[in-house]
């Protein structure tokens, strides 16, 4: 790129020495380079570009509200919020369920029930008591469980009368051949306890 003086020059211009620095400045602060041009024409046209694609794109996003009521477009906005937070307190409940019924299943593996029947109704109550579930553990089932047994004793497998006739069975049949009464028969809570009884004992149920 020539300067100034070298074009002058040129054309058969020669510049005093003492004029040539105020020449420089002169026109350094009025005019610029074809390059310089160029390079700010291409901004100017990129920067226009980019507002035009701006102003087509919220012209054809406008277009799309055109017969739209607003109050209309803010409820069905509220509607469809609510049934986010719907959807997210619906899933939520479901994990709390899951995760309630899997502590459910692993406190009641360590209680003896008389039948599946009354281990299932146990576990219905159970979840019917509005008891809360926390870091894996059901408060107050302990305490409820206890009320249960108070409540519907037959629910349960008695572990101390279970063991009792265990012990007592086998003396009753070898010192009193087997002499127990069907009343006292039919009141062992265990059923497979109060099979064997009946079987030793079948002359009471002929």
């Amino acid at each position: 790129m020539q300067n100034i003086e070298a074009i002058l020059t040129e054309l058969g211009i020669e510049v005093p020495a003492d004029k040539k620095e105020s020449l420089t400045k002169k026109v350094s602060e009025n005019y610029i380079t074809k390059a310089e041009h160029e390079k700010k024409l291409g901004k100017v046209e990129t920067d226009r570009d980019t507002w035009k694609e701006k102003a087509e794109t919220a012209e054809t996003t406008l277009k799309g509200f055109e017969g739209v009521d607003l109050e209309t477009m803010q409820k069905e906005l509220s509607d469809w919020k609510q049934k986010a937070e719907n959807a997210e307190k619906d899933a939520q409940a479901k994990l709390y369920e899951r995760d309630f019924a899997d502590a459910l299943k692993t406190e009641f593996e360590g209680i003896k029930f008389s039948s599946e029947a009354a281990k299932r109704a146990i576990m219905a109550e159970v979840k019917d008591a509005g008891l809360k579930l926390k870091d894996g553990k059901i408060l107050g089932l302990n305490d409820l469980i206890s009320q249960m047994k108070e409540k519907d004793a037959s629910a349960f497998v008695d572990e101390a009368q279970q063991n009792a006739a265990r012990f007592t069975q086998p003396i009753n049949k070898q010192n009193q051949g087997g002499s127990m009464t069907k009343d006292q028969i039919m009141s062992i809570k265990d059923a497979s306890e109060r099979q064997t009884a009946i079987a030793a004992n079948m002359s009471l149920f002929n």
